[in-house]
């Protein structure tokens, strides 16, 4: 994909700022700790494809495969064992400044772990080139974007990978409802 105008505006926003803005819009949060807990998303693919598609931009499936492995690593290995001990720590916090201190610490490194695994997903996204073509212009209709975010983040598809449990699978269903209707659509450049 060679649009330098949807590139350029890709650039002048990165996105660890389009994540914070996004994540402080209502009902987003919750959403996206609903697609983590009871889905198994990981929120900074899905912020990642959250950003690409208010640019007008998708993510090529075939070059994706890589980097969503890499990406999953490191959300495995580094963010989502800081979120665990953080989160095991809560009931002693609340009678210990101590320990309500080191969970502040872990937060804080857990926050800064998925602000690199953000930083990592945006410069794969901005290393496109006409060898490796890596974005494509998205046709997505504003009014498909759940059901893009559900297709693009769940393989095997929802309803095969959570058939047993249909309050999870309703509950992200919603989630990803509630997620796009804070998504701006990308208007064409003129």
């Amino acid at each position: 994909m060679r649009d330098s105008n949807r590139l350029q505006r890709l650039q002048q926003r990165p996105l660890w700022d389009f994540a914070l803005a996004l994540y402080a819009k209502p009902g987003v949060e919750q959403a996206c700790l609903t697609l983590q807990d009871e889905a198994g998303i990981d929120v900074c693919e899905l912020l990642f494809h959250c950003w690409l598609y208010e640019h007008g931009l998708a993510a090529d499936p075939g070059s994706l495969k890589a980097i969503q492995e890499e990406r999953y690593r490191w959300q495995q290995q580094v963010t989502a064992t800081l979120r665990e001990l953080r989160r095991t720590l809560k009931p002693q916090a609340a009678h210990n400044d101590d320990i309500k201190a080191l969970r502040a610490t872990l937060q804080k490194a857990e926050l800064q772990a998925e602000r690199e695994n953000l930083q990592r997903w945006q410069q794969w996204a901005l290393r496109s080139s006409v060898e490796e073509v890596r974005l494509t212009k998205s046709d997505i209709n504003q009014h498909n974007v759940a059901q893009w975010l559900q297709d693009t983040l769940f393989s095997p598809p929802l309803d095969k990978r959570l058939s047993k449990a249909a309050r999870v699978r309703e509950n992200t269903q919603m989630a990803l409802l509630a997620l796009a209707s804070q998504l701006d659509h990308c208007e064409s450049p003129r």
